[in-house]
Order: C-alpha cells, then structure tokens, then sequence
C-alpha cells in the first residue's frame, strides 16, 4: 500500500471504527489524543509517532505490519499460502500447543511463572507521601530554540511548587517570543503526549531544536506559533524531524 494514511483509513473502516471511536480506543491504551488527529494521518498531513502507530496496529488487528504497508513480507512463512492454507497452518499450530503439556510452547518468563504461581504473597508497602517532578535545566527556548533532553535536571516537590496532578515534568522558558503569557526563565509544566490539537501549546523538537510554542494548521502544513507577534510562524517542512513531547499545563 505504502501509504500510511490510506492503510490508516482502511483497517480503522475495516475495523468498523469512526476516527472518534479510534482515538478514544488509543486513550484507553495511554495515547491521548484527538480525533482531528486520526484526520490528519489519514489526510497524510503528518504522520503519528511510532509509538502512536504501533499502538494503532494493535487496536486495528494489523498483525504483520511488514505486508499491510509493503504488500508482503517475505520472511514471514505464511507469505505463499492463501487463505486456506493460512487456516490448515493455523490448525496444526493450535494441535502443537496442545500437545503433550505443552511440549513444543516457548519457556514463560520470571514474571508469566511467577503470576502462575497461587502461593506467591506480594507484600505491598506504602507509598512515599512526598512526590517528586523532574524540571530539565536545558532549557526550552521561546526564541531561538535548544535541546530539551538532557541528564541534567532539578527535582521539585510537586506540593511545595503546586504542581498540576497530570504533569509529567516541567522545563524552563527561554526567551520572550511567548510573552506576555510565559516570561523568561518560568517554569511550565507538561503533561507528556505524542500529539497535540489545533491551538493547544506544547513542547515541540524541530530539526534539533526545542520550541513551546502554540500548534496550527495551514493548508495542511504545521505550524509554530508565538504570542508574542514580533516573531514569525515557524514553518514545519515537508522532510524535517519533527516531535511532539507534551501540552503545556500552566
């Protein structure tokens, strides 16, 4: 097919999902995001993350992504057989399994025996009463732009600086191209996600650098904005490394 958005379009229709369906099936696996999104993939107006993508193969059922986007998969064995050699093949694999208490089933790991296991206690402990959030020290620009992901970070008690519940982690403003709403040097606080909707603000990587800027569309095209309107749209181009990490809470 080699198309991600029409192999979007058609396992979700496949799967009799509306776009709206899909993206609330997505937030149920941890992927919160809009249904204008599905839209946008499926217009291939951008694409989602791989993480975003592989989630929606699993939802959608598309077992061997390899075939559905290449039209084959040549390491895949069942690749020569047609439908009714696929469902005899599938029928001695069911025999296999049940075969001699399992003789021919893989080894289950630590954590599959141990669940296996009806006299394993678990003790639980209490949970700390004090909460922690990482705040990153490189800090994202509102001007020119810079790396986001570093090692280096400070980490503040969440009660102590008012954190929102659902913020992930928070990063400091540099510059001034999102005055008068965020200052230079403000802590922001974001709540990690892949995608992001019309006019929501977030966290952004361009190229290498790291934005918070506010999203939109123009003909079809991304764009970053700033509040402070003495700063251009910054343009996402067709080719470049794009990400999103998070919407901006505060």
């Amino acid at each position: 097919m080699k198309d991600v958005g029409q192999l979007l379009s058609h396992f979700r229709k496949k799967s009799g999902l509306t776009q709206l369906k899909l993206a609330q099936e997505l937030e149920k696996n941890g992927v919160k995001i809009g249904y204008r999104s599905v839209s946008s993939w499926e217009k291939n107006v951008c694409e989602p993350t791989v993480t975003v993508f592989l989630n929606i193969c699993k939802i959608l059922n598309i077992s061997d992504v390899m075939e559905a986007y290449f039209g084959e998969n040549t390491s895949n064995p069942f690749n020569n057989l047609n439908e009714a050699g696929r469902k005899k093949a599938m029928e001695y694999i069911a025999l296999l399994e049940g075969y001699n208490n399992g003789e021919y089933l893989k080894e289950k790991t630590v954590e599959e025996r141990l669940k296996d296991d009806e006299h394993l206690h678990v003790v639980e402990f209490p949970a700390s009463t004090i909460s922690f959030i990482r705040v990153y020290d490189n800090r994202v620009s509102a001007g020119l732009g810079n790396f986001l992901e570093s090692d280096s970070y400070d980490e503040l008690s969440r009660k102590d600086h008012n954190v929102p519940a659902d913020a992930d982690f928070g990063v400091r403003i540099t510059g001034d191209s999102m005055q008068p709403r965020y200052i230079n040097g403000q802590i922001v606080w974001v709540h990690q996600q892949e995608t992001l909707e019309e006019g929501q603000i977030g966290i952004f990587e361009l190229n290498g650098d790291c934005y918070c800027k506010q999203l939109h569309y123009e003909n079809q095209q991304a764009q970053l904005i700033s509040i402070n309107k003495e700063y251009a749209p910054i343009i996402v181009k067709e080719g470049d490394s794009f990400r999103t990490f998070g919407r901006v809470l505060s």
